[in-house]
């Protein structure tokens, strides 16, 4: 049984030591988002912005203005990059994948480890129209359920304890996108897999093949183009909108930022990650002309939300306040009267 025990410690921290080293290579994989590409070409977009802007001073203290800089929130982001990089992300790993798997077996009886048939039995320009055609279904349903699980973040008081963690620094940068609650990561990771994973399967009955998606370097081509747009602007003071219905079609960093604004007018607006059109049909989408109002954080008090340590458990804290709250609320309400247990005279 100890040796048992001993082995089983032993594979975990392997695993957790090839963990570590993918998380310090992240900037190698064209899969992540830090990739060293994704940066390179949000900055020159910053740079772009800088010029063309007419900005005073140097590119250097555009690009770092002291005024995030100096702000405490700017560097509890950096540190919480590490710390739920490094722990948080390691106890979620897999379960992405476990209900991705639950929804393939649900919608096409496929049990994990079951080889797919991929090869097509349709002609090339069928089979082309047919990866065209499960690319951007997948696309969609996908960033659908993304919008309506950030649309319930907001709404539903429970899950918004968990969801504050992301919006109450007072700042941003780019390691700001990375300030998420373990519950948050949770939730979209569960939902959006096994959705996937249902239409993944549905797709399969129909077609009889898995078509391959469109990629580049092992990549979704519609990953990489979001990831290469000045992706790493979204979270930053640099203001970068799209001009006219562009704004309304492709996700700007602008589009972003006025979603993390606690300006009134912003206010649980620009839900969409990928397709702001969620965001036109729903009535959700804000595009002012410029960034005169925005400015970032939270309504509420965020002051308990001052440490890696307790970005992790005051949302947990607070998400029982909000049971027990509306727990006595129920109470109330069903408990009878004084005046109505009087006997009638």
């Amino acid at each position: 049984m100890l040796g048992i025990s001993v082995n089983a410690f032993i594979q975990s921290f392997g695993s957790y030591l090839q963990f570590v080293a993918e998380f310090f290579l992240r900037f190698t994989n064209p899969a992540d988002r830090l990739f060293f590409v994704f940066p390179l070409t949000s900055g020159l977009a910053a740079f772009l912005v800088f010029y063309y802007g007419n900005k005073a001073g140097s590119f250097r203290a555009f690009l770092f203005p002291k005024q995030v800089w100096s702000n405490p929130t700017a560097w509890l982001d950096v540190r919480y990059f590490f710390f739920h990089g490094l722990i948080g992300h390691f106890l979620l790993k897999g379960i992405g994948l476990m209900f991705l798997a639950s929804g393939l077996y649900w919608s096409a009886g496929i049990e994990p480890g079951t080889e797919v048939a991929s090869a097509s039995m349709y002609s090339t320009s069928l089979s082309l129209v047919i990866a065209i055609v499960f690319f951007f279904v997948l696309a969609l349903v996908s960033d659908f359920v993304g919008f309506a699980l950030h649309y319930l973040q907001h709404k539903v008081p429970f899950l918004w304890q968990f969801h504050k963690v992301h919006h109450a620094g007072e700042v941003m940068h780019p390691l700001s996108n990375f300030r998420e609650h373990p519950v948050d990561n949770l939730l979209y990771a569960v939902f959006i897999q096994f959705i996937t994973g249902i239409s993944v399967g549905l797709m399969l009955r129909v077609f009889g093949y898995m078509p391959s998606v469109l990629q580049i370097l092992g990549v979704s081509v519609l990953s990489l183009m979001f990831n290469l747009v000045a992706y790493h602007l979204r979270h930053s003071h640099i203001w970068l909108r799209w001009p006219g219905v562009w704004s309304k079609v492709f996700p700007s960093p602008a589009h972003h930022q006025v979603h993390h604004s606690r300006h009134p007018d912003h206010l649980d607006k620009n839900f969409a990650f990928r397709f702001p059109i969620w965001d036109v049909i729903f009535g959700t989408y804000v595009m002012p002309e410029d960034n005169r109002d925005i400015e970032f954080g939270i309504v509420e008090d965020a002051s308990d939300l001052n440490s890696c340590v307790n970005l992790y458990l005051v949302p947990f804290r607070d998400a029982w306040r909000v049971l027990k709250k509306d727990q006595d609320q129920e109470e109330t309400a069903t408990k009878p009267s004084a005046s109505s247990s009087l006997p009638v005279k």
